[in-house]
């Protein structure tokens, strides 16, 4: 199979899948801007997109090795090919017990142009969701999102609707990006919406 970077790789114990470099943000703080691969990954910077057909060849190669979990989670934004991803974790569903995370910014509504929650009801088992700022403003300043200021109160509402669908729900934070104090901001906003928090 022709080689157009590192979709599969091998991160902390876990198979993460790089499906796409899109993402509608350009955080400061990306790792993507720092370093080519995370992992054993040579390379997540991706010729093209792998097809659906070759994301599960490429994930059955890899599915028997020591992981306790699939997390799709690469250098760009799962949701931006939300129904390939589901598609995956159908497929992972009906030929492992591996658990399913996915590491999003939370756009997910924004990028799909429709509520997304509900469909990743019994596919997923976590999500983590990146919040990293305390307001919209600082959000704005941090993470560059494309759908400019009203990305912010739609990460918040997809969090309030996954939760309702998935038990394992957290909003991070990377400890290198913002204050003390807008931690402890935004561990407050965790806490209003019920869900876990994380400092990365």
């Amino acid at each position: 199979m022709e080689y157009i970077g590192d979709v599969i790789y091998d991160y902390a114990g876990g198979l993460y899948i790089n499906m796409t470099n899109r993402c509608p943000c350009r955080c400061d703080f990306c790792i993507r801007d720092m370093a080519r691969s995370l992992g054993d990954a040579d390379s997540l910077w991706l010729k093209r997109e792998p097809s659906p057909d070759e994301l599960m060849e490429m994930f059955d190669r890899r599915k028997d090795g020591p992981y306790d979990e699939v997390v799709f989670c690469g250098y760009g934004e799962p949701t931006e090919r939300l129904d390939v991803m589901l598609s995956l974790c159908d497929h992972i569903k009906k030929t492992t017990a591996l658990r399913t995370r996915l590491n999003t910014n939370g756009l997910s509504d924004l990028i799909n142009h429709r509520p997304t929650a509900k469909e990743m009801a019994g596919r997923l088992d976590a999500v983590s969701v990146s919040l990293n700022a305390p307001t919209s403003e600082k959000y704005m300043e941090l993470c560059h999102p494309a759908f400019g200021p009203e990305s912010f109160g739609h990460i918040i509402r997809f969090t309030e609707d996954i939760k309702q669908y998935i038990d394992d729900v957290t909003m991070s934070v990377v400890s290198s990006a913002i204050s003390r104090d807008d931690i402890e901001k935004c561990r407050i906003i965790a806490e209003k919406l019920g869900v876990r928090f994380r400092v990365r």
